[in-house]
């Protein structure tokens, strides 16, 4: 069977879309000077950039001074976190309990620099409520952040309620910032990332079919970097410029971005009624059935009496099916954060795998997965 068709690891990283990416790499064969040099080799290659950086913004419906090339999600989430340490007061930081190690490493980190952490504690659906983040805000309040899709149980978070909750508290105050992790959420839901009070987002190129080593930090207003070098991308994000991974994900946000279809949501409802009919089967969290509007159709937790996620996972992967246990980056430590924070009972949290989908995912392999999980627990749960 075809690696591609029985892959459900999507959220982990996405199987690359040829076309473009053997398109932009053509295009960079004849643009290969520095981005940065005054030379006319170099304009050429700036003019290419630049190219993509206007075609990115187009497709996120902002404009190109708001867009900032950087290696991916993780350095996308990290420059606003890292930027409160260039101030001489550093202020509190809020991040949410169900973030991704991104934005949870790094702000760890920062109470050793001497920044004030508070964690925004998630209700049981994994979600973060306005109000929860209104009541953490005091007058030293730096910046908050939360993702708009949280990677492993594909709940979506209220993020413009949110912005407009922060906004509305602090009235008459200093705001602080808000950022959105939009790595999980990009070509997954419907995004506005111009909305009044989102100040910066992260994206990733190779989850929406675009190459590693890539990514977008969307941010409304110039901020002050902790990290200098070169000053590319206005100081904000120092380095030589990745050209063919910034044509190539420019073309992949045209392609895929704000594009879903209503198909795919009514296929995943499908697939998580049928997989909590299984024996001893769970979905996680368990709202999911009743009010399936509130998560992504893409990705989908669920956990199985009596199989623990691994060895679910490894038989899956025997048969030639690709799922996970979770964030990939997290997949060697064998903790899941996420449902601890939503208090999730630990045996379901040993049990949990996750199930991710994509726009290339067809309906017959949905349902041979199905048939292959439905076999597998049928060995432990008889």
């Amino acid at each position: 069977m075809s690696d591609k068709e029985h892959y459900f690891d999507w959220a982990a990283t996405s199987p690359a879309d040829e076309d473009i990416l053997r398109e932009s790499l053509e295009e960079t064969f004849s643009c290969w000077g520095n981005p940065s040099s005054t030379h006319g080799v170099g304009k050429k290659a700036r003019e290419l950039f630049e190219a993509a950086r206007t075609r990115a913004a187009k497709a996120l419906g902002v404009k190109p001074e708001t867009i900032y090339f950087t290696s991916g999600g993780t350095e996308s989430d990290q420059i606003p976190l890292l930027s409160v340490l260039a101030k001489p007061m550093k202020g509190t930081v809020l991040v949410s309990s169900i973030e991704h190690p991104a934005i949870r490493e790094q702000s760890e980190a920062l109470k050793n620099c001497g920044c004030n952490v508070i964690q925004i504690p998630a209700d049981s659906d994994g979600i973060i409520q306005p109000e929860a983040v209104t009541s953490l805000l005091t007058g030293d309040t730096v910046l908050v952040c939360i993702m708009a899709v949280n990677n492993e149980t594909g709940v979506i978070q209220p993020i413009y309620e949110i912005a407009d909750a922060i906004t509305k508290a602090c009235q008459g105050k200093r705001r602080p910032k808000f950022h959105v992790d939009c790595v999980q959420a990009a070509g997954k839901i419907n995004l506005n990332l111009g909305y009044k009070g989102i100040d910066s987002a992260a994206l990733s190129s190779h989850k929406i079919c675009g190459p590693r080593g890539i990514g977008i930090l969307y941010m409304k207003d110039a901020i002050e970097p902790f990290l200098r070098g070169g000053g590319q991308e206005k100081g904000i994000r120092s380095g030589t410029e990745n050209v063919f991974g910034a044509v190539a994900f420019s073309k992949c946000l045209e392609r895929y971005y704000n594009k879903q279809k209503a198909s795919d949501a009514e296929r995943t409802k499908s697939f998580v009624e049928k997989l909590s009919a299984l024996p001893g089967c769970t979905i996680v969290p368990s709202s999911r059935l009743e009010k399936p509007e509130l998560f992504s159709p893409y990705v989908v937790q669920a956990a199985f009496n009596n199989i623990p996620g691994n060895v679910m996972l490894r038989a899956l992967d025997a048969k030639g099916y690709s799922i996970s246990t979770g964030s990939a980056c997290s997949a060697k430590k064998n903790k899941r954060p996420v449902l601890e924070a939503m208090h999730v009972d630990s045996k379901l949290r040993e049990n949990a795998v996750r199930f991710s989908f994509g726009p290339h995912t067809t309906d017959k392999a949905v349902d041979d997965l199905l048939s292959a999980v439905a076999e597998i627990n049928a060995q432990f749960n008889k």
